[in-house]
């Protein structure tokens, strides 16, 4: 198969959505249909002992979240298909904003019972500023939840969204009897006990036929004749350009769990979602089908293998092929590294790969030499952007708790770091070290991993930050002098030796930035 014609058939999206959405139940059972797995997991379920594929770290299955981002690829109907299934929970937020970076496509899962939620709104602001192509799933049809031109509006208005349903349920919760789908025509019929079967549809022309009535009851089909005629009234019919410009999103309903609208959403989503798209780096556009190789590091993950203690660099290519064993300029580093075993994912387990293509993504071993954000080229000096650190919201002094194993500890601090779990400071006044996150949850993340992951344990200190603001100012400016003698207490650089103010106030920070107006103030490390 020629390099055009790869680039074609690849399709890599992540899947977003407030917590307990669905999110990752959706991701097991799309590596059903496409054969990837033979039994879904569950994330939280007594009665299933298998746990999400897309779950892998101990953590995660012992609170039935995710926290880290995990890719994984298949083939269906002979396209290649990479899906990042992201984090839901606002704590961990920084990773999923990360990872839209590296995403054509989102789909984006709603509840039927509790509708659009706060973290979704967020996360959907990011996709809608990047113009990122939305499909929406409205998940957990087999409960009682809200009505479907209600939920419908609301994704409109909450989100945005100027959306048009492509499926259509019949009932819901207690009277769910399945689902019509607008855009093949057929009827989906729920039996309510396919955990593991995959439904069969019935094709319909036209529901005006009478058979219809036979298959779902004279109520039911009256009700769907009639909102289905609603249904063309009031939303515009699907056009794929709009779609793909980020104009207009398509509507699936379904129930995830039971396997249920799931394959009407793969099948559409195949045909109609963005092959790999151009990307904006600092210099110029970059297109997929350049020649010449370019990715960028969008996340780091340090031991994905706890017996190996490996640190992965997952790499989005955006043009040309990525070959094992050839040599690639590291960008900021201004020096060539080549790589002997590339890996291809399937959440953690992983496979050397001879030749990845733009979309795909490919696991890097590294030694240190990535941060994120980082690109890696032919040659060419290029810079993707857009993946800053945001402010940290909570702030607490980390301590060593066993001296033996101080060693461990910084290591263990200075990976999980660079993989953008949280943010480290030093004080410029005592060298203490002062970790920064978006959410409380991931302290405990942080204290978790340090432990099982490298041996070492730590407590915390609160330390009464309002705000971190990166400090963009002239060296030789009498201005900038007086500010760091003044503020020397609460000064720090982070991890990339950057100045950074750590605001007591916001009191303090008004202040200080009327104090000294030529200090400029940035709250994302992106300010260059």
């Amino acid at each position: 198969m020629g390099f055009e014609q790869e680039i074609a058939r690849r399709r890599t999206f992540g899947i977003i959505s407030h917590p307990d959405a669905g999110k990752t139940t959706l991701t097991e059972k799309l590596l059903l249909f496409g054969g990837a797995i033979q039994e879904a997991g569950a994330v939280k379920n007594n009665k299933i002992k298998k746990s999400a594929t897309s779950d892998f770290m101990e953590i995660e299955r012992q609170r039935g979240i995710s926290v880290a981002t995990s890719v994984l690829a298949f083939i269906y109907k002979d396209k290649k298909i990479n899906i990042l299934d992201t984090p839901g929970h606002k704590d961990f937020a920084e990773d999923t904003f990360r990872t839209l970076t590296a995403v054509d496509s989102v789909i984006v899962v709603i509840d039927v019972a509790k509708g659009v939620e706060e973290q979704t709104e967020k996360l959907v602001e990011v996709c809608r500023m990047r113009q990122i192509p939305m499909i929406v799933f409205i998940n957990k049809l087999d409960r009682e939840g809200k009505d479907a031109f209600d939920l419908l509006d609301e994704v409109e208005q909450k989100l945005g969204l100027s959306v048009t349903p492509l499926s259509f349920p019949i009932g819901m919760g207690y009277d769910f009897k399945g689902i019509y789908n607008i855009y093949e025509k057929n009827i989906n019929l729920f039996s309510g006990n396919s955990k593991s079967n995959i439904e069969d549809t019935i094709a319909f022309d036209a529901v005006s036929n009478p058979e219809l009535d036979t298959i779902i009851g004279e109520k039911a089909a009256a009700e769907l004749r009639e909102n289905l005629e609603l249904v063309n009234g009031v939303y515009p019919p699907f056009n794929t350009d709009a779609y793909l410009e980020g104009q207009q999103q398509p509507v699936f309903f379904g129930s995830a769990l039971n396997n249920f609208g799931v394959r009407e959403l793969l099948d559409c989503f195949i045909e109609i979602a963005p092959a790999p798209r151009p990307k904006k780096a600092e210099e110029r556009l970059v297109t997929a089908n350049e020649t010449d190789f370019s990715g960028f590091v969008f996340k780091i993950h340090a031991n994905m293998d706890p017996k190996h203690r490996d640190r992965l660099a997952f790499i989005k290519i955006v043009s040309g092929t990525f070959e094992r064993n050839k040599p690639y300029l590291h960008v900021r580093n201004k020096k060539k590294l080549k790589f002997s075993s590339p890996n291809a994912f399937f959440a953690e387990k992983k496979e050397i790969v001879d030749i990845s293509y733009p979309g795909d993504i490919v696991g890097l071993h590294d030694t240190g030499n990535f941060k994120i954000g980082d690109t890696l080229t032919n040659g060419e000096e290029l810079n993707y952007k857009g993946i800053p650190s945001f402010s940290p919201e909570h702030f607490r002094y980390i301590n060593n708790a066993d001296p033996m194993k101080a060693k461990q500890l910084y290591k263990g601090i200075d990976q999980l770091m660079d993989e953008g779990v949280a943010q480290l400071f030093t004080l410029e006044l005592n060298g203490r070290k002062i970790i920064g996150t978006v959410g409380a949850l991931q302290y405990e993340v942080i204290q978790y991993r340090l432990e099982h992951e490298y041996g070492a344990k730590c407590t915390y200190e609160n330390f009464p930050v309002h705000k971190a603001c990166w400090v963009d100012a002239e060296a030789a400016n009498d201005e900038f002098k007086e500010f760091k003698r003044v503020k020397q207490k609460f000064l720090a650089t982070d991890k990339r030796g950057q100045l950074v103010f750590l605001a007591d106030s916001q009191f303090s920070l008004q202040m200080t930035q009327q104090k000294y107006p030529t200090v400029k103030l940035h709250f994302t490390s992106e300010f260059k």
